[in-house]
């Protein structure tokens, strides 16, 4: 349920708010609907390595992965194809955190 909400968030503010929501999106969906820490920090992180990878290819693929190439190319990476799993590695580890906090934040409400 958790993935399931955040993932739904993140994409639907991807394409009209600064990346950034993603953090508040998470933190949010955990603080009322998370179970345990490690379901809220993998929920967290899945939806939002999932959905920056798509919104990323949403962007490269109408300009045949020019920038995405020469961006990668920049950071010493082999291919653009590592840049979108480093950018969704960046933002799930953003979103993973934020739900874990919401959740324990929770937590140390309820005690």
């Amino acid at each position: 349920m958790l993935f399931l909400i955040v993932l739904i968030l993140s994409f639907a503010s991807g394409f009209f708010l600064p990346w950034w929501v993603v953090a508040i999106a998470a933190f949010l969906a955990a603080f009322f609907t998370g179970k345990t820490p490690g379901q809220a920090f993998w929920s967290g992180f899945l939806a939002v390595f999932i959905v920056w990878i798509v919104l990323a290819l949403f962007k490269s693929i109408p300009n045949n992965h020019i920038l995405a190439t020469k961006v990668a190319q920049l950071f010493q990476l082999p291919g653009w194809g590592y840049l979108l799993v480093v950018t969704g590695i960046i933002g799930g580890l953003v979103s993973g955190f934020a739900a874990l906090s919401g959740l324990l934040l929770k937590r140390a409400f309820e005690n």
